[in-house]
């Protein structure tokens, strides 16, 4: 019955006895299941590391079972950790995945068709104006720079202004941290105001822009956008690619939904701060990822460990899995 939470027969077995006969030492113990001392050792060392038995404090020597409220709940928030840290390290290596296809087409640029290699931020921003004028039917971005400058805002303008009038259908991912840059909402707004479609999202792997589900422009290097992009033409790297993109939009939110902000809630960028902290990230990489400085990700891991109570990184994802705050984003039980 707990097969799923890594439980073998004879540990379950041996839990439930001890449960229902707390005094039972190892030899009762086997009797009592007719198998042998070793098997029940092995099974008590097994519940022992799940923490499942404890020694006892009434009767030194013997060990205590944990109720099932109390230790299986404990299993449960464990391993709700570990499945975030497993979707954290999908999520990177869905990243890295992305990157290695613009890496492997710089290295390689003569290869094999639908590879063009763009070097320099002038070379990438003109092949860019000419995609994007050339655009029949739409155009999807992902955007995890963060908040735009005024000035390349006023210059992005005339263009997507041409292009809505034309009836071209656009979508844009942005980080949730935009949303503190009122002249980036403010554009975000004017972009919805001729019919763009925008969303955010606590993280994004790449920068990407796909133009027509025929083109993919993608940085070599996703630390320095600017230094060297790859155009890709390939229809099943396109079709991945696309992939990416639904599956981040589906998973995004209206610029309009609003992050909650009451005791018992987190914010998804907060949701997301705790599945990097119970992964191990560091306060630059989670920066990094958020899309915030060090200071604004070292602020936010430390909030939610005094709100959690926590000690360590670790502690306070088991805690934050506990009230369900990881496992669905901006909820709280």
């Amino acid at each position: 019955m707990l097969a799923l939470l890594g439980i073998d027969a004879m540990t379950e077995a041996v839990y439930r006895a001890l449960l229902a006969h707390p005094a039972d030492d190892v030899t009762a113990l086997a009797r009592r299941l007719t198998t042998t001392d070793d098997q029940v050792r092995h099974a008590l060392d097994r519940l022992s590391e799940l923490s499942l038995v404890r020694p006892s404090h009434e009767a030194p020597g013997q060990l205590h079972p944990v109720s099932p409220e109390v230790g299986l709940e404990l299993l449960l928030a464990q391993q709700q950790v570990e499945l975030a840290a497993q979707q954290q390290r999908i999520e990177a290596s869905r990243a890295a995945a992305a990157q290695l296809i613009a890496e492997h087409a710089a290295l390689h640029p003569h290869a094999g068709p639908g590879v063009e290699q763009l070097e320099g931020l002038d070379q990438i921003r003109d092949r860019l104006a000419q995609l994007t004028r050339q655009v029949r039917n739409e155009l999807m971005t992902l955007a995890p720079d963060g908040a735009h400058r005024p000035d390349s805002i006023e210059a992005a303008k005339p263009l997507n202004s041409q292009l809505l009038s034309r009836g071209i259908r656009m979508r844009t991912i942005y980080l949730d941290s935009i949303r503190n840059s009122p002249h980036t909402v403010a554009y975000a707004n004017w972009l919805g105001e001729r019919g763009a479609e925008v969303r955010t999202t606590p993280t994004l792997p790449t920068r990407l822009i796909i133009i027509d589900r025929e083109r993919a422009v993608i940085p070599v290097d996703s630390d320095d956008s600017g230094a060297a992009a790859i155009v890709l033409t390939s229809p099943g790297t396109l079709t991945a690619l696309c992939a990416l993109f639904e599956g981040l939009w589906r998973d995004a939110k209206r610029l309009s939904d609003l992050p909650r902000q009451s005791p018992d809630s987190i914010t998804d960028t907060e949701a997301v701060a705790l599945k990097l902290l119970a992964g191990g990230y560091t306060d630059e990489a989670i920066a990094k990822r958020l899309g915030v400085s060090a200071r604004t990700a070292r602020r936010i891991a430390t909030g939610l460990m005094q709100r959690l109570g926590a000690r360590s990184r670790f502690e306070a994802g088991v805690r934050a899995a506990q009230r369900n705050w990881i496992g669905e984003p901006g909820k709280a039980t």
